[in-house]
């Protein structure tokens, strides 16, 4: 139920549409990773580490954000990507 990563989680404005691995590290001993997102981030880090190209965090709750996030610019969340 949240957007994406967020600079200020409590302000769906600042969301951050793309990071890179080292960035997300970097938030998380920031703690503007925190919470419930943390084990996301993790997951998505560890997917990355593992050979995935890039992993989307995206509020499921809106409906067809996976279309959004695979045919518009824009996308629904935020991508995390290897450095």
């Amino acid at each position: 139920d949240i957007a994406g990563i967020l600079k200020d989680k409590n302000d769906p404005t600042t969301l951050i549409p793309e990071i890179t691995v080292s960035e997300a590290k970097k938030l998380y001993k920031e703690g503007v990773i925190c919470g419930g997102m943390i084990p996301k981030v993790n997951c998505c880090i560890t997917a990355i580490d593992k050979g995935v190209s890039n992993v989307i965090v995206m509020d499921g709750t809106v409906p067809h954000s996976i279309l959004m996030e695979l045919l518009t610019d824009e996308g629904a969340g935020t991508m995390v990507v290897g450095d």
